[in-house]
C-alpha cells in the first residue's frame, strides 16, 4: 500500500482535510481513464484497446501504444493486487515480438508510415498499472531483462488520479554498453574529441543518478533518459558542444544565449522544448537544476 497521503487545505479556516485514497470500482475504469489520456500520463501514443492476439494465442492485450522513442508498449491493468499481472504482460510481450509486422501495420494505420518505419524493436516495454504489487513482483521485475514498469494508481476524491512508479527495469543495457564502448573508442580522435566525450560521459552519469528508476534508451539520433516518460534527450556529441533537450517549459526559465534556448516549434531530434548547450564541466553544473526540474516533471 502506498504511504502517500493527500490533504486539502482550507485557507479560510486554517485547517486541512484528508482526501482518502480509493481503488476504482472496476478495472475498466482505470483502463478507460488511462487510455483517454495516455500520452499525458505515460508519454505513450494510444493505438488500440482490448487487442486480440488471435484464436491460437487466445488472449486480449489491454492497451497497445507507441512511446516517445518509438518503442512498442503493452499496458496491462489490475484493479487491486494480482500476482499474475507481470507474467501475463510478459506472455503478451512475447506474442508482440513474434508479430512485429502486424504491430507495424497497426502503427501505420493509426500514426502513419513514418512512425511505422521508426518502431524501435530493441526496446519493447511493458507497463503494469495496478492497485498494488507484491514483493515477489518487484523482485521479478528487477531480475528480468525486459523493459518493465510497475505503476501503482490511486484515485483521490472525485477528480484526482495519482500514479506512483514502484519499480522498473531497463531492457536496453546491452545497447547502453555498446554506446559507451563506441564513445570510448572516439577518445582516440584527439584531445578536443576526448574532451567532449568525457563531457558526454559526465552528463550520462548525472542523468542516471537522478533516481533509482531511470531507464536509458539509445537511439541513432539521440539517447533518451526516461522515467515513465522521457525527461532528457542527449544528442551525439558535436565537435565543441553537447545538446540536451529537456521537458522544461522555456517560459519558466531565464534563457541565456549560448546556454539555453527555446526550441518549441522547431524541428530537432528527441523530445523536450528546452535546449541546453553544454561545452564545459561548468556548464554541466549550471544545468543540474534544469535536469532535476525535468526529472521531477516526468
Amino acid at each position: 500500500m502506498s504511504g502517500l497521503k493527500l490533504f486539502r487545505t482550507d485557507t479560510a479556516n486554517g485547517g486541512v482535510t484528508e482526501v482518502v485514497p480509493r481503488l476504482a470500482e472496476v478495472e475498466a475504469d482505470v483502463q478507460g481513464l488511462v487510455e483517454a489520456h495516455m500520452e499525458t500520463l505515460l508519454g505513450v501514443r494510444f493505438l488500440a484497446s482490448e487487442y486480440s492476439t488471435g484464436p491460437v494465442h487466445g488472449g486480449r492485450i489491454d492497451s497497445l501504444g507507441l512511446d516517445e522513442n518509438g518503442s512498442p508498449v503493452i499496458v496491462e491493468y489490475k484493479r487491486g493486487v494480482d500476482a499474475g499481472v507481470i507474467n501475463q504482460g510478459l506472455f503478451y510481450l512475447a506474442w508482440l515480438m513474434d508479430h512485429r509486422a502486424e504491430f507495424e501495420r497497426l502503427v501505420r494505420g493509426r500514426l502513419g508510415v513514418t512512425a511505422a518505419s521508426q518502431v524501435l524493436w530493441s526496446g519493447p516495454r511493458l507497463i503494469c498499472i495496478a492497485g498494488d504489487f507484491t514483493r515477489y513482483d518487484v523482485h521479478a521485475v528487477r531480475e528480468h531483462r525486459r523493459s518493465i514498469d510497475m505503476v501503482r494508481y490511486r484515485l483521490f476524491g472525485s477528480d484526482l488520479l495519482g500514479l506512483e512508479s514502484v519499480a522498473s527495469a531497463s531492457g536496453g543495457m546491452q545497447a547502453a554498453r555498446r554506446v559507451r564502448r563506441q564513445a570510448a573508442a572516439r577518445t582516440a580522435a584527439g584531445a578536443a574529441g576526448a574532451s567532449i566525450v568525457e563531457l558526454a560521459s559526465a552528463v550520462d552519469e548525472v542523468l542516471l543518478s537522478l533516481g533509482d528508476r531511470v531507464n536509458r534508451v539509445p537511439r541513432k539520433q539521440y539517447t533518451a533518459f526516461q522515467r515513465l516518460r522521457n525527461f532528457a534527450c542527449v544528442c551525439p556529441p558535436q565537435k565543441t558542444k553537447l545538446l540536451v533537450y529537456l521537458k522544461v517549459d522555456p517560459k519558466d526559465v531565464d534563457l541565456v544565449p549560448g546556454f539555453t534556448r527555446d526550441v518549441s516549434g522547431l524541428g530537432h531530434h528527441g523530445t523536450g522544448d528546452l535546449e541546453v548547450q553544454l561545452r564545459t564541466p561548468r556548464d554541466v553544473e549550471r544545468a543540474q537544476d534544469l535536469f532535476r526540474a525535468s526529472y521531477a516533471a516526468a
